[in-house]
């Protein structure tokens, strides 16, 4: 194991010492990084689909059938990337005064002003995210990425032959979501 792998392997499970993760964050990163730590991702999976693009601690974008799809680490699909995996998650608002100050104590703000929307996997129930949002806010779509160019202009890899067909993501498609 290279001391790369290691230190990724550490970062993710949240056994790196800070002054490593200091250095890790400031230094120049090398090539083949996101590779590692994709492949470490990958073995930790109990499914199969090769995973693209993480999108945060656990969903990933990954290769599903010919498409891409938003995937839980638990195994959970919430479909195709290009659509907001919000809208297929359980959904917890809290919206009233004692909701909110369970979260902010003290400091909670009127629920005229604020709800918490929590976004949760159908799957395993983990919490996956939460938006702080003005009651009434359509649920936001945080990031479409364009997969081809990421894999070809800064990987600087091939990426995977059906999604050359695909039109990349334009922010009309993104803001009509």
């Amino acid at each position: 194991m290279t001391q790369n792998e290691k230190q990724i392997r550490d970062l993710l499970d949240g056994t790196l010492p800070w002054s490593q993760l200091h250095q890790a964050m400031s230094a120049y990163k090398e090539s083949g990084r996101f590779q590692t730590y994709v492949r470490i991702l990958q073995e930790r999976m109990s499914w199969p689909e090769r995973i693209l693009l993480p999108l945060t601690d656990r969903l990933y974008i990954v290769e599903k059938d010919g498409h891409a799809a938003v995937k839980c680490d638990c195994g959970h699909e919430f479909g195709d990337y290009r659509e907001n995996w919000k809208l297929s998650a359980l959904i917890r608002v809290r919206r009233s005064e004692d909701e909110l100050r369970e979260i902010y104590g003290p400091f909670a703000c009127h629920p005229d002003w604020m709800e918490l929307r929590e976004f949760l996997c159908p799957g395993c129930g983990a919490l996956l995210e939460v938006d702080a949002a003005v009651p009434g806010y359509p649920v936001t779509f945080d990031f479409l990425p364009d997969l081809t160019t990421f894999y070809r202009d800064w990987l600087h890899e091939p990426a995977p032959t059906w999604l050359e067909g695909q039109p990349a993501p334009s922010s009309k498609a993104w803001a009509s979501r």
